[in-house]
């Protein structure tokens, strides 16, 4: 076996390619898009590489057959892991081979010792954990947009190389065409009706750069107290708005404000890997004449929540109930959309399951974040 660092355009396309190469027979898997995880090791793209640094390797069999990859980074705001100097390693794919998974593992510590790091997270994201975060062990069905997809047996390769749960993410599904448990359509009517300074607007162009000030307003109150938290700035707000504007659905998309002041969001998109699994992780003219085409005939028929949140100040309003409610009631509306994805909670977040359960969803997905000691 061979292993090289990706260098040129030669090993960045080869980086790519290992997915194609071992999941070529799984119809499950959806190919990620090429430009999103080019753009993840572009300086002049990612904003992490301001205050961090990342690297990628490709391994190779004797005969020059692609088998594997990793990347390993340091985003230098969140390196404190519980008093530990911390690193992580992602995009982890290999054919079912310990020799080669550990021969990754290894060439990805190594290079994480060299800076001092004591302990490694993986497999996650060099950007924000919303994206290609934790390694999924239930529920091997379809992938959303940005969800990790990954085989069965590299839990085993995790644990048998001495990685431990750090965190355990759990994805939850609703039928929307069953509409919402009754019980929480109540209580989020009855918020609205006991609350009149409560007002709710759905995301809107025209307002692009106030909706991004009130989402950052309402993101860092809200998620100040979770470890390892960094506040968002404003332009990581609005370049992710640019991002989804050409897939979002305004009424999928919902702020709630009291006394007029930012309160709560709840951003959800359609599930646009359903179209994307056809494109074999390009994005060319082409492929964004098709997108648009097969949008238009509404072959999309998932949602997923991608994220929500309450300022500090207004949380146990219920608030959250009132916004998700508008956004099924929309995708109700639309009549096409029969499921929706309520994005991964983390097992900490005791009030966000509360409210899954509130929604009357059931477990679809669980990812697992790893930590290993060194």
């Amino acid at each position: 076996m061979q292993i090289q660092e990706v260098n040129n355009r030669k090993s960045a396309k080869e980086f790519l390619d290992v997915a194609r190469v071992l999941y070529k027979n799984d119809d499950v898997w959806v190919c990620p898009l090429d430009q999103d995880i080019n753009n993840t090791f572009n300086p002049k793209v990612n904003g992490f590489y301001s205050h961090g640094e990342a690297i990628r390797w490709v391994l190779k069999d004797d005969q020059g057959v692609l088998i594997g990859r990793i990347a390993a980074f340091i985003n230098e705001k969140k390196a404190d892991f519980g008093g530990k100097r911390g690193g992580g390693l992602g995009y982890f794919e290999c054919i079912e081979d310990k020799e080669a998974a550990f021969l990754l593992f290894d060439t990805a510590k190594a290079w994480l010792v060299e800076r001092d790091v004591a302990c490694i997270q993986g497999p996650i994201n060099f950007g924000e954990n919303d994206t290609y975060w934790g390694l999924l062990v239930e529920g091997f069905t379809h992938p959303s947009y940005g969800m990790t997809y990954n085989f069965p047996y590299y839990k085993k390769f995790f644990e048998d190389y001495g990685f431990t749960p750090k965190m355990e993410q759990m994805t939850n599904h609703l039928g929307v065409k069953d509409g919402l448990n009754p019980r929480f359509t109540k209580v989020a009517n009855y918020v609205l009706k006991r609350r009149p300074n409560i007002t709710l607007k759905h995301f809107d162009v025209n307002n692009f750069d106030q909706l991004a000030e009130d989402f950052m307003t309402i993101y860092n109150s809200g998620w100040k107290d979770h470890e390892n938290f960094t506040p968002v700035k404003k332009e990581y707000i609005k370049e992710t708005f640019r991002k989804i504007k050409p897939i979002h659905e305004p009424k999928f998309i919902w702020f709630a404000y009291v006394n007029d002041q930012p309160a709560s969001f709840v951003l959800c998109l359609p599930d646009v890997n359903q179209i994307f699994k056809h494109f074999n992780g390009k994005l060319n003219l082409w492929n964004k004449l098709r997108f648009l085409w097969l949008k238009k005939k509404k072959v999309i028929n998932r949602i997923r929540v991608i994220v929500m949140g309450t300022a500090a100040e207004y949380q146990n309003m219920g608030l959250e109930s009132v916004i998700t409610l508008r956004c099924f009631e929309r995708a109700l509306e639309a009549g096409h959309y029969t499921e929706g994805e309520l994005s991964w909670v983390g097992d900490f977040n005791e009030k966000m399951i509360s409210i899954h359960k509130g929604l009357g969803a059931v477990p679809g997905k669980l990812h697992i974040t790893y930590e290993l000691d060194i």
